[in-house]
């Protein structure tokens, strides 16, 4: 069965969006650690806790995903940008942790000049003071588009940010389509050797989410702009085959595509459709 969701807001509570979840069709989804472009977050009473782990239990919800803000750099050789940055790590380890997530995906981060092994180091720092190796949450490095001073657009940046750290086992990777597309990888026209690639180089057993973008800059632009399912340089074909390659069908998938809950739900509704008519 296919497990998909999308990115949801929280501004309701969580049992909220859980419900919300559950009336748009979908059985997974993604939230914010904090404020996406600030430092704030919420804290929930148990009751809130309780009533959220009741609705995904009883709707057999698939792993849930949690994203960290966009205003983190682990990479970064800015004092006070870093702390923050390791700050946020570390707590929003704990607090997802805490509230029953199974997984937690952050940017690796952007150099800024510093160069690729420095920033690579300040990451790998950055993740040992947040990471105890208890915790039951995975950490999703993400793919990304590569554009400016991003690391994490080749999958060997990946490996070496992994390989490096204290905690391994608690460390994996999340595939973004649009991201993989403008940085380069062919998903579209030779899938089965990008995957290979990803195989070789870091193990497909460390692939534990894909983010199901469409693109709409065109391939190898380094560009990160998202478009909606089937909309964009990718195109719907392509992205079904994401969805029923062998290696990746039984994967969560979180759409981060430009709609609102009404839009996501027709958006899953279509992508079942379109899955039952291959079938």
């Amino acid at each position: 069965m296919l497990t998909i969701g999308t990115h949801m807001s929280i501004a309701g509570g969580l049992a909220k969006t859980a419900e919300n979840v559950v009336k748009m069709q979908a059985n997974t989804m993604q939230i914010f650690s904090r404020n996406p472009r600030g430092s704030n977050f919420k804290t929930y009473e148990e009751k809130e806790i309780e009533k959220f782990q009741n609705i995904r239990r009883e709707h057999g919800f698939g792993p849930l995903l949690a994203h960290a803000p966009y205003t983190m750099n682990l990479a970064s050789n800015q004092e006070k940008v870093y702390e923050f940055a390791c700050t946020v790590i570390r707590e929003d380890v704990a607090r997802m942790d805490d509230l029953g997530m199974e997984l937690l995906v952050f940017h690796p981060g952007s150099h800024t000049g510093i160069g690729e092994e420095e920033g690579i180091r300040n990451i790998i720092r950055g993740l040992d003071q947040a990471l105890t190796g208890q915790e039951h949450i995975t950490v999703l490095l993400e793919t990304m588009s590569g554009k400016g001073t991003e690391i994490g657009y080749r999958f060997e940046q990946l490996k070496k940010i992994r390989d490096g750290a204290a905690h391994p086992e608690q460390i994996g990777i999340c595939l973004d389509t649009c991201h993989v597309f403008a940085a380069g990888y062919d998903i579209v026209g030779n899938l089965d050797g990008v995957l290979d690639e990803f195989d070789r180089i870091l193990g497909f057993e460390l692939l534990k989410a894909i983010h199901l973008n469409d693109s709409m800059m065109p391939f190898g632009s380094r560009k990160d702009r998202h478009a909606a399912f089937g909309e964009g340089e990718i195109g719907s074909e392509a992205l079904i085959r994401v969805l029923t390659h062998p290696k990746l069908c039984n994967l969560p998938f979180y759409l981060e595509t430009p709609w609102d809950d009404a839009g996501h739900k027709r958006e899953i509704a279509m992508i079942r459709q379109m899955l039952g008519e291959k079938a």
